[in-house]
């Protein structure tokens, strides 16, 4: 894949993408807003998610679509300040409403900026989409990923805006299309990321996969490949499987992932067609070729919306975006504006007094191991990359990367501001949830920080005992923000070990460095171990049992940085 610099290709896709259709966006701290004015009154919709999806999702910035958009890294959630960035240059006085994929660092990542909103006096709310079957049965349908379905809710609610409705009706629309929507797909071969040459994932030869997701998660199958009528038939029968028996009106979408061509679609579209057709469904303007791509993913996703009269007027409204249009020629648009750049609320660096002498100098000792911490991730990449991508987005590894880093940096800043090593940790886990995002970077974040606030600025001696604590804290913290617990396979179930042998050698008088060194092993064993575990909560939990065998990307992560750190020094 084309690129500079791995680390930068977000920022330097935005770049080109703003300069490319300048009439419709605008850059802004944290994404990309429309170029012009919304109407007075009008309710502000904002999507957002990992980059690599485009059109999705940036490219459905514009008229009778998206005000703007919160653009995170490749596959990876934006941070809570990337989307505070983007809001806040969008006129938000009649509400808004901020749509993604139902995806734990987008939900963990949007509603803190939601609360944070609200606290500034902006009615927001936040809507998940769910519309990928293969990801969970229909009983639990609440845990089903966004797939390329997301286009048709964003479609909906966007007209839904643009027509004037207020913020209520605009979210109950949300609630309608995706209650009505659904997405199966294939994959022929994986998609390759920014820096990598290796694809994220490998369908064996001969073999396609049944049900992959947008982030080049694997399937929830393995099947021979077939042929072109063959996979059309698969596809119609599993979305029509939970048709609402309400309607014969469908909005349907072919998508190719980023590498199928438009020749093919067309081929399995005159299947796909015939089949809706013979199956008594009239199609309602379908859409045949990429909406939703996964970087260079070759594949094929078929997505419907069941429609009432109110669902087909949104989905046939007129719209104007670079990605995506119908009849952009009965859009109305507003005057071209001048964004100017705001900082949310709150996101301001606090001018703390100077700490004591004995505080600043565990300050010094916290941001040491943080920049170590960030030196093994470096180091590490690759590996945690290959860990995460067996049943994961293969992310992992460069969201430790960017935001280890930046947390170091932050706390180099603080500790040449003779900060205490509470403020030390807090800038740390504030710098790191801002760059990384996704759900690493959300936990990072609120767990660098909680420790901080725990330990204080106060010098009160940072001993075994004080730092179980603070880690007991920021395990619940965690654990409250991701609605993870022991036993999900994820980085908790390294970290709670490591707390609790911490909390034991402290108990029997161990200094801090002592009961360190004895508690790391027991860290990497407990990581090492979740191999034995099946994922029961995010992006692995659609592939739980082909996870049996591979430990967890974030606990592996997590024992390694508590390694590294250098704290385990009994010299």
């Amino acid at each position: 894949m084309l690129c500079n610099d791995a680390a930068l290709f977000r920022e330097e896709m935005l770049k080109g993408y703003v300069a490319a259709f300048p009439s419709y966006v605008i850059e802004v701290p944290g994404g990309v807003v429309s170029a012009c004015e919304a109407t007075v009154g009008k309710v502000a919709v904002m999507n957002g998610g990992g980059s690599g999806h485009y059109p999705a999702f940036c490219g459905i910035v514009g008229d009778g679509l998206m005000d703007g958009c919160v653009v995170g890294n490749v596959f990876t959630s934006p941070s809570t300040e990337e989307a505070l960035g983007v809001a806040s240059c969008l006129d938000t006085s009649s509400g808004l409403l901020i749509v993604g994929g139902n995806y734990a660092g987008d939900k963990m990542n949007f509603d803190m900026a939601r609360d944070r909103l609200r606290a500034q006096g902006v009615d927001a709310r936040t809507f998940y989409i769910t519309d990928d079957v293969s990801s969970a049965p229909v009983a639990q349908a609440s845990l089903r990923r966004g797939n390329v379905g997301t286009f048709l809710v964003f479609k909906a609610v966007g007209a839904a805006a643009a027509g004037g409705l207020p913020l209520d009706e605009v979210e109950r629309i949300a609630i309608k299309a995706n209650d009505r929507t659904r997405t199966m797909s294939i994959g022929l071969r994986g998609c390759t990321l920014p820096g990598h040459s290796e694809p994220l994932f490998r369908v064996p030869t001969g073999m396609m996969e049944v049900g992959q997701g947008i982030h080049g998660e694997s399937g929830v199958a393995e099947q021979p490949v077939a042929s072109a009528r063959e996979i059309a038939s698969m596809l119609v029968e599993r979305v029509l499987a939970e048709a609402p028996g309400d309607t014969r009106r469908l909005a349907a979408v072919l998508d190719g992932l980023g590498s199928t061509k438009y020749e093919e679609l067309f081929v399995v579209w005159a299947t796909v067609s015939r089949l809706f057709e013979d199956a008594g469904y009239e199609l309602i303007e379908p859409v045949v070729g990429e909406v939703v791509t996964s970087l260079d993913m070759e594949g094929i996703a078929l997505s419907v919306q069941y429609l009432d009269e109110e669902l087909e007027r949104l989905w046939c409204a007129p719209c104007s975006s670079p990605g995506f249009s119908r009849r952009p020629q009965a859009v109305l648009s507003g005057q071209r504006r001048r964004v100017v750049e705001n900082r949310p609320s709150g996101s301001v660096e606090e001018r703390r007094p100077c700490a004591c002498l004995a505080s600043r100098r565990q300050g010094q000792v916290a941001a040491r191991a943080l920049s170590s911490m960030a030196a093994c991730m470096a180091a590490e990449e690759e590996r945690l990359a290959q860990i995460d991508s067996m049943c994961g987005d293969g992310d992992h590894g460069r969201g430790m990367v960017k935001g280890s880093s930046v947390a170091a940096e932050a706390a180099r800043e603080a500790v040449e501001r003779q900060a205490g090593v509470g403020s030390v940790l807090c800038d740390a886990g504030d710098g790191w949830r801002a760059a990384a995002g996704g759900t690493s970077g959300a936990l990072w974040g609120v767990a660098l920080r909680t420790v901080g606030e725990t330990l204080g600025d106060e010098g009160q001696e940072v001993n075994a005992e004080l730092m179980a604590e603070a880690l007991g804290e920021a395990a619940r913290a965690m654990m409250e923000l991701g609605g993870a617990r022991l036993g999900d396979k994820t980085m908790l179930d390294a970290l709670i070990p490591f707390r609790d042998k911490l909390s034991a050698a402290a108990a029997s008088g161990k200094s801090l460095q002592c009961a360190w060194a004895e508690a790391v092993p027991v860290a990497r064993q407990a990581a090492q171990d979740t191999n034995r575990l099946t994922a029961k909560i995010g992006r692995a939990r659609p592939q739980a049992a082909r996870g049996v065998g591979t430990p967890d990307a974030g606990a592996v992560s997590l024992a390694l940085c508590l390694e590294a750190s250098g704290l385990d020094d009994c010299s």
